[in-house]
């Protein structure tokens, strides 16, 4: 299971890596759609900051709400996994929209 940090990093890399792409192919691919790949950058930043929100999640439950620490730490764990599991396929699926709408701003000969 990854942590918090790593996650954060991990989106912030994705999405550095994205806007930067598109800041470079409007700047030196001829017949680029200069206009759709700068909205795609203010879609990445929107993307992130979401996604990184979403990661300040906590566990609802106190060691109390188990018969032992054991049982706790497997139910916490499975809880993050499941909620970073989620967190990462709907981040994943934004990425691949933002990704199509980069093919679609640029010109057929350079994809």
């Amino acid at each position: 299971m990854a942590n918090k940090r790593q996650l954060k990093k991990h989106i912030a890399f994705v999405c550095g890596e994205i806007a930067s792409e598109c800041i470079v192919a409007s700047h030196l691919i001829k017949g680029a759609n200069s206009e759709a790949l700068m909205k795609i950058v203010g879609k990445v930043a929107q993307l992130q900051s979401n996604a990184v929100k979403k990661i300040n999640i906590s566990f609802d439950k106190t060691p109390r709400n188990f018969e032992s620490a054991a049982e706790y730490n497997k139910a916490r764990t499975q809880y993050f996994s499941k909620a970073y599991k989620a967190l990462l396929d709907e981040f994943n699926a934004h990425v691949r929209d933002i990704v199509d709408e980069m093919n679609k701003a640029l010109p057929n000969h350079s994809k």
